[in-house]
């Protein structure tokens, strides 16, 4: 067995030295965070995956391969539509499970997930993709939802015992890794905590540049149509500019922004893989008009050797290279993105180029990255008890 191979199964749960638990928010819904969990999961395969909610049939069919275990919370009515209404539980969901078993707690948290109790010599490292957003920038939150005005006053005792909860509970993490620099400057503020950056995977193997043949005319979104990724700045500023765009993706938002749009906007709902891998390969541009704290479509789509104009701000300045992979919009709104996009030229972009940019996000990169920091961890913090001398310096050797 080679060294890769002896470290990963030193770190595997069915190993005597180490037992693994993975802990997320919760599976009712499937985008990013859940995407960092497969390949969590991939990593450590036999480890249990702990989480407050779970519904199977809105979750992709593999998952129900695992070992996923829940919270009480699972028999509360309707939980699965409504987790949100059910914020006050969360804490004590999470503080209930018992990980006693396990000496390495590996959570993947935007909300709840890192508030488990773990024992005091564990390690618990926990992915961060955000300190909860809707707590701690509520106003900004609630601006793109449909909250009644009588409730913002509820809403607002319940946010002032979860900050309170939130900022406890992150004493509980021995290490934090964020998804972004935007992550951890949050990581920094809220928390008073360091934390090591590590981007969340990217299966580039997947994606490739178009193979001969002419590009399309079309400009490219691929989004989950909801008000905080701002669509509707795309729909405006393509109205004015009469260019072919298609927009891939579904959303309570779909509606408002098809009656919104003019002809030359084409709504392509959810797409089969094998389109969408079409689609990005042949695009003229993507655009990608949001604030994320990451955004894996900008790199699915540089992976595909296609150049991005991004709101120039969040992730999207770690992952878009001006003048190599793309250009910003320095101004969330529709005239400032048609400005860039009347300028654009993609004969200015070696697809070559934009492709090899977005391997460095590879799944393969994120793994090795993730095996490497918890390694370092246990070295350091010495909790490779049970590991002979050569066994710890072969740790120590993959994490340097």
């Amino acid at each position: 067995m080679d060294r890769p191979a002896q470290r990963l199964e030193m770190l595997s749960p069915g190993s005597s030295n180490v037992s693994i638990a993975l802990v997320h928010d919760y599976l009712n819904q499937y985008g990013g965070a859940e995407r960092v969990l497969e390949v969590l999961h991939a990593l450590f395969p036999r480890a249990p995956v702990y989480t407050s909610i779970y519904a199977p049939k809105l979750m992709p069919p593999h998952f129900r391969s695992w070992d996923v275990r829940t919270s009480f919370m699972r028999h509360l009515p309707k939980v699965a539509q409504w987790h949100q209404l059910y914020m006050p539980l969360y804490p004590i969901a999470f503080e209930k499970f018992d990980l006693s078993s396990y000496n390495v707690v590996l959570s993947s948290s935007s909300a709840f997930a890192k508030g488990v109790i773990t024992e005091s010599e564990a390690l618990h490292v926990c992915y961060c993709h955000s300190p909860m957003r809707f707590a701690w920038n509520y106003h900004n939150y609630a601006a793109g939802e449909s909250i009644p005005r009588r409730a913002h006053v509820l809403v607002s005792l319940v946010l002032n015992y979860v900050r309170l909860w939130d900022e406890v509970s992150s004493g509980r993490v021995d290490a934090f890794i964020a998804n972004s620099q935007v992550v951890a400057r949050r990581i920094r503020k809220r928390y008073k905590r360091m934390s090591t950056v590590i981007p969340p995977p990217v299966d580039t193997w997947q994606y490739s540049p178009a193979q001969g043949g002419a590009m399309g005319d079309y400009y490219l979104v691929v989004s989950r149509l909801i008000p905080y990724k701002r669509i509707d700045i795309v729909v405006d500023a393509f109205n004015t500019l009469a260019l072919p765009l298609k927009i891939v993706g579904l959303g309570r938002q779909a509606a408002e922004l098809q009656a919104r749009a003019k002809s030359n906007i084409e709504f392509l709902g959810a797409v089969p893989e094998a389109k969408l891998k079409e689609l990005y390969a042949n695009c003229e541009c993507f655009i990608f008009p949001g604030q994320e704290d990451f955004g894996i479509a900008p790199l699915e789509a540089q992976a595909s050797g296609r150049p991005v104009i991004a709101y120039g701000a969040g992730g999207a300045l770690e992952t878009v290279v001006p003048g190599v992979t793309g250009q910003f919009f320095k101004e969330q709104t529709a005239d400032a993105l048609a400005e860039v996009v009347r300028r654009f030229e993609s004969t200015d972009y070696d697809p070559v180029e934009i492709r090899h940019h977005a391997e460095k996000f590879d799944t393969e990169v994120f793994k090795r990255r993730i095996l490497t920091f918890i390694a370092s961890e246990l070295e350091g913090q010495k909790y490779y008890k049970g590991l002979t001398r050569d066994q710890g310096s072969g740790a120590r050797d993959h994490a340097l």
